[in-house]
């Protein structure tokens, strides 16, 4: 029967590793979108063809991890709805928002975009952002700016083209009072065009992560894009193609005809300062020392921008890394699942045909003398085979329990969280179904409950399953015997949180482990059992309800966990909180 087993499990791994070597990314020809003019990023050229930095870079993809693509150009607006109906499978040039996250699934950046405000140059009312509002603003349709501008001035007359360089041309000729259209393409558009009367305000209002965008859930498309982007950027393909495209926004190395008129525009003032006036002296120190206040500001702003950017990334590539665990701990859960089905259906079958035969065994052996089953003693096996059935069917329970967390880590979770729950009673539900376990062990639970506590808003299963969960962990970092576990409810009214606290006096955790307790497939107790999912299942239930969990350990001296969890107002409804 277990050679039956073996034959299967192998045969279903075979199948799965033949599927995806000839699926490669899912299909034969992968179809990238993009627009058909936004250069340099992507457009067609002269001859029809598409062209440009995004065109280049998903060729070069597209060698690097073998597989075929098909690219089509044309209107934004179309190439996003084209995406959204799946006749598009990847866009190969997306501007990042939080917004756009509820859509599409981005890949790591590829260039940045500086996004700016376009104005005729004998009209100079507008030179931030803030002077925008009220203003008849010019911008393509469904682009990244329109996004914006719905959100920072939902009242204002918007004008909207099919392309950035239709909006150019509109302001050229009159229209608006200005065109929001990003700096690079701006100034590839002025000069193609022969566009004389506009010019772009000295400073971008924004800069944006641009990068590959897919559907959402894409998950297996958009993993073969970052894995050959990355393999383009170690081997020095990337920035050739960067420097070929995009190498107009290097900085340029300053010329000495640039530093004699920059020493000739400087040492003048210095003259006519020197033979001015006291007065003049000090009105011109105190202009510098303004200027030289603003520039810090704005480097100050600029460096901040910069580390969100940083962040950004870092929060796309985590999401993408944890999107591929996910698909690849579902399938291996299948995987096991059926097997150590298997083995837990027929365990006890062998152990019932162990009863039935064992008198017969017996009668025999009182006949003839001890005797040989197979290479083992009968009178050895009598003793040993009920402890090795029963150890056997153990580890297959534990097989379970690991396969069964794994699922609940790797599946999108879709309880509802519409249930008005009161955390005492979650608290008390899970010391129920925990206490026998503890007290056998020669340990106590103290519970100080709180006599009220407001109404969280989410799922009461859910939450008796984290509870339990951290119960379960303080007991099993408890040594020896007569130790506590204490938890305790409350209401923190300044925050307008519930809190609820287990406090064990087990051994402890190491400074250095705290950060990762979360993680997934991190545990500090491997050989007792653990699989390492437990606290990371439990922290993804918490941060559905919108709360978060707290760790505080000293080791040797016990461990603190502190869950909180938004209240409810009064009146039970959460849009009503902090009116």
């Amino acid at each position: 029967m277990l050679l039956l087993v073996l034959l299967l499990a192998l045969f279903a791994s075979a199948t799965g590793a033949d599927t995806l070597g000839r699926g490669g990314v899912g299909k034969a020809v992968v179809v990238v979108g993009g627009d058909f003019n936004y250069p340099p990023y992507e457009f067609v050229d002269h001859d029809g063809k598409p062209a440009g930095f995004n065109v280049e870079l998903t060729r070069a993809i597209a060698e690097v991890m073998g597989f075929k693509v098909e690219i089509s150009l044309g209107p934004w607006d179309g190439m996003r709805r084209a995406l959204e109906q799946g006749d598009v499978d990847i866009l190969q040039g997306m501007a990042f928002s939080q917004e756009r996250t509820n859509e599409v699934d981005f890949s790591t950046p590829h260039a940045l975009l500086f996004q700016s405000i376009w104005i005729r140059r004998d009209d100079r009312r507008i030179r931030s952002i803030e002077d925008v509002r009220g203003k008849e603003v010019i911008v393509m349709k469904n682009s990244i700016m329109h996004d914006f501008m719905k959100g920072f001035d939902p009242k204002a007359r918007l004008i909207l083209t099919d392309t950035l360089a239709e909006a150019l041309r509109l302001l050229n000729q009159g229209r608006g009072d200005c065109a929001l259209v990003s700096r690079l393409t701006g100034m590839y558009l002025e000069k193609e065009m022969g566009l004389k009367r506009i010019v772009p305000v000295a400073e971008p209002i924004m800069t944006q992560a641009y990068g590959y965008a897919v559907k959402k859930g894409n998950a297996e498309v958009l993993a073969r894009f970052n894995e050959g982007l990355a393999i383009l950027k170690r081997s020095g393909q990337f920035q050739e193609i960067h420097n070929k495209w995009l190498g107009v926004m290097e900085q340029q190395p300053v010329s000495w005809g640039r530093v004699v008129r920059y020493v000739t525009l400087v040492s003048l003032p210095l003259l006519l300062i020197l033979g001015g006036t006291v007065v003049w002296s000090r009105t011109l120190q105190k202009r510098v020392a303004q200027r030289t206040e603003e520039l810090a500001r704005e480097v100050a702003e600029k460096q901040a921008a910069l580390e969100k950017l940083r962040m950004h990334q870092d929060q796309l590539v985590q999401a993408d890394k944890l999107a591929s665990l996910g698909t690849l701990v579902a399938g291996v859960a299948h995987e096991i699942n059926n097997p150590n089905g298997l083995i837990l259906l027929n365990l006890p079958r062998f152990e019932e045909v162990l009863r039935g035969s064992q008198p017969i065994l017996d009668e025999y052996r009182g006949i003839h003398g001890d005797f040989k089953l197979g290479r083992h003693s009968y009178d050895r096996l009598r003793e040993e085979l009920p402890h090795m059935l029963s150890e056997t069917q153990d580890a297959a329970k534990r097989i379970k329990r690991i396969v069964a967390e794994l699922k609940d880590f790797a599946r999108r979770d879709s309880a509802e969280l519409t249930e008005l729950l009161d955390l005492n009673s979650c608290a008390q539900a899970a010391l129920r179904l925990v206490e026998n376990t503890v007290v056998k062990n020669s340990h106590q639970i103290v519970a100080h409950l709180a006599d009220t506590l407001p109404r969280v808003k989410g799922n009461s299963q859910r939450i008796e399953q984290v509870i339990v969960n951290l119960l379960l962990n303080a007991a099993q970092s408890l040594e020896g015997s007569g130790k506590s576990i204490q938890i305790s409810t409350r209401h923190d009214r300044f925050r307008d949180l519930v809190l609820l606290t287990v406090r064990d006096e087990g051994r402890g955790v190491e400074p250095e482990h705290l950060a990762r307790l979360t993680d997934p497939f991190f545990t500090t107790k491997r050989e007792e059992g653990g699989c390492g999912l437990g606290l990371s299942i439990s922290a993804g239930i918490v941060k559905q309800h919108g709360g978060t969990l707290n760790f505080d350990s000293e080791p040797g001296f016990g461990t603190t966990v502190t869950m909180e969890l938004p209240a409810l107002p009064p009146g039970g409804n959460p849009e009503h909180r902090g009116l």
